[in-house]
């Protein structure tokens, strides 16, 4: 045992003794690694802080005006601003990298569609990358809308759909289902229009779909 005991102690000790050698022959290799990752650090650091944190808060700060505007359903000034404020093509154009220009990029798609500028709210809703629970189905479906006002239903029907599917949000899911199913309808598929109305059925009792979505379903099978 106690031969076992001086083997591992002496074991050991080479491990040791190598390690020592290994670290003093690549001393210099060592410590230009360790500075250039130093290096690295810090610079992410500094960009953060001096360059990417002050963006975000300049592109924020600018496009409140062309928010306020967008509230008060003023859409031509929300996106084109006014004579001291920028407006969200601006702030898309200088702070689009920024989550303040990306959100810019939803209002600017929401806009276009009240404008009736079809493909632009196509354009910004698609570019949108949204990752709340709300205004990510909101996009998908207001992306359908505008398809749906170009006469291009079938593509808006899938539009819908995955709105509905878009992290399952129990107030937006139920208003795409809906129009998905009257999408369905107008695309001569009543069979699909009543699966869709079901869905609505089933799973979102408390929507304000619901009280009134037998009557579609009827409606729906009544058509097959």
């Amino acid at each position: 045992m106690k031969e076992q005991i001086e083997d591992k102690n002496t074991e050991m000790g080479n491990v040791i003794t190598r390690s020592e050698e290994f670290i003093h022959r690549n001393q210099k290799t060592i410590i230009t690694v360790v500075a250039a990752v130093a290096v690295v650090v810090l610079a992410i650091f500094g960009v953060n802080k001096w360059y990417l944190q002050p963006r975000e808060e300049r592109a924020a700060a600018e496009m409140f005006a062309a928010e306020q505007y967008f509230l008060q359903g003023e859409w031509q000034k929300a996106l084109e601003g006014d004579e001291t404020n920028r407006g969200f093509n601006s702030v898309i154009d200088n702070y689009g990298s920024t989550k303040a220009g990306n959100l810019a990029k939803y209002y600017a798609g929401i806009a276009n569609l009240q404008l009736g500028n079809y493909d632009e709210a196509i354009k910004w809703l698609g570019k949108y990358n949204g990752k709340d629970t709300f205004t990510k189905p909101l996009a998908i479906m207001a992306e359908g809308d505008a398809l749906m006002e170009q006469g291009n239903t079938e593509k808006a029907v899938k539009q819908y759909l995955a709105a509905a599917k878009a992290d399952d949000n129990p107030v937006t899911a139920p208003s795409a289902l809906f129009k998905a199913g009257m999408g369905y309808m107008m695309l001569g598929q009543q069979d699909k229009a009543a699966e869709t109305f079901k869905k609505i059925k089933k799973n979102y009792p408390s929507s304000t779909e619901w009280p009134e979505i037998d009557k579609y379903i009827a409606l729906a099978e009544a058509e097959k």
